[in-house]
């Protein structure tokens, strides 16, 4: 099991732990385990945040603190789709994951590392990997405080003890792209861009030396520093394939051209 025992002496670590003392605790009995991690940018990513995820027995509260994702899209709130990642080494890629040099690590390319979906931080419903890319149940905006409990799987709780799970935070600004990767299709659901998809945040969940959890935001609660939209607005799923339910891509609009100019910029 890995532990964070290097969690005052890392600087970004440390920082996680101010912003821990920050906010009201919540205590846990003995039988609850506390997981941890400070997510780290991928891609080119401006975006910061920690996750917290408290287990008892089978069921977890997961809070989750992120600031400087891409906020909107063609005047939406950007859907941030996020996971619990198991099956892998339990690691975040680094750049050399990028294996067709577009300057993007794709969901695919970054699997290697952590490996398969668990559990998808939902803000309501389902939790399962059935609703990986529900853009209906994403959190969504620029800036989100999560808090929701639910049932983990079996796999989840024992890639947890193990220490090889993650938590992967997408969707990136296609503007800071390439321009090959902004005209890209995502590499999993192909009627969305690669940005919508690629990871832009991701850590690695350790046993965490705190005692007591943030109480964080309200259950379920998401505040989303983008222009919001009801739940009806937001795009809605189209059909399942392949065990992961597909989102519109109506939802990007995207204007290839606008977003190509962008990125050449």
């Amino acid at each position: 099991m890995k532990r964070t025992s290097v969690l005052l002496a890392a600087p970004a670590l440390a920082l996680g732990a101010l912003a821990l003392s920050a906010v009201p605790a919540q205590a846990h009995d003995a039988d609850t385990t506390v997981y941890q991690t400070q997510l780290k940018a991928l891609n080119g990513s401006t975006a910061s945040g920690s996750v917290w995820v408290s287990v008892h027995g089978n069921q977890a509260t997961v809070t989750e603190t992120v600031t400087g994702l891409p906020a909107s899209f063609n005047g939406q709130a950007y859907p941030h789709v996020q996971h619990i990642h198991i099956g892998a080494m339990g690691m975040c890629p680094d750049a050399s994951a990028d294996k067709n040099g577009d300057g993007v690590v794709s969901t695919t390319e970054g699997a290697p590392h952590y490996g398969k979906i668990a559990q998808t931080l939902t803000t309501s419903g389902d939790t399962s990997p059935a609703s990986a890319t529900d853009l209906k149940l994403a959190p969504s905006g620029g800036t989100i405080d999560y808090k929701r409990s639910f049932t983990l799987s079996a796999e989840t709780i024992n890639a947890l003890k193990a220490g090889t799970a993650s938590v992967v935070v997408h969707g990136l600004d296609p503007a800071t792209l390439s321009p090959a990767a902004a005209k890209a299709k995502s590499d999993i659901v192909p009627s969305l861009p690669l940005a919508a998809t690629s990871p832009a945040l991701c850590g690695e969940l350790t046993v965490s030396q705190m005692s007591a959890m943030p109480n964080g935001a309200p259950e379920t609660g998401v505040k989303s520093a983008a222009p919001t939209t009801s739940t009806d607005a937001t795009p809605g799923v189209l059909a399942a394939a392949g065990g992961v339910l597909v989102a519109g891509a109506a939802a990007f609009g995207l204007n290839r051209r606008r977003t190509a100019r962008k990125a050449q910029d």
